[in-house]
């Protein structure tokens, strides 16, 4: 599955909570293989909105939407806890 590219302000904050390194770890990880065991991917409540995530670490999660069935467009970044 491809990713589409970050938004400006979404590429601000993984810079801001020294995150890139481990998103693309992840990116590549899910570019491959969507639902593999360390990414959790999810589809979020109420499902009908079709929103997914997928984790970067323990703390922190990437929120997407599918566009198609081969790519998926990251909507947002967030602290998981928060």
């Amino acid at each position: 599955m491809q990713v589409k590219s970050l938004r400006q302000d979404l590429a601000n904050y993984l810079k801001r909570h020294g995150l890139i390194r481990k998103y693309e770890k992840q990116v590549k990880l899910f570019s491959a293989n969507s639902h593999h065991p360390s990414l959790h991917t999810e589809i979020l409540e109420p499902k009908s909105l079709k929103i997914y995530s997928f984790r970067i670490d323990k703390k922190y999660r990437t929120i997407f939407i599918l566009i198609n069935q081969n790519t998926a467009e990251v909507i947002d970044i967030n602290d998981h806890y928060k």
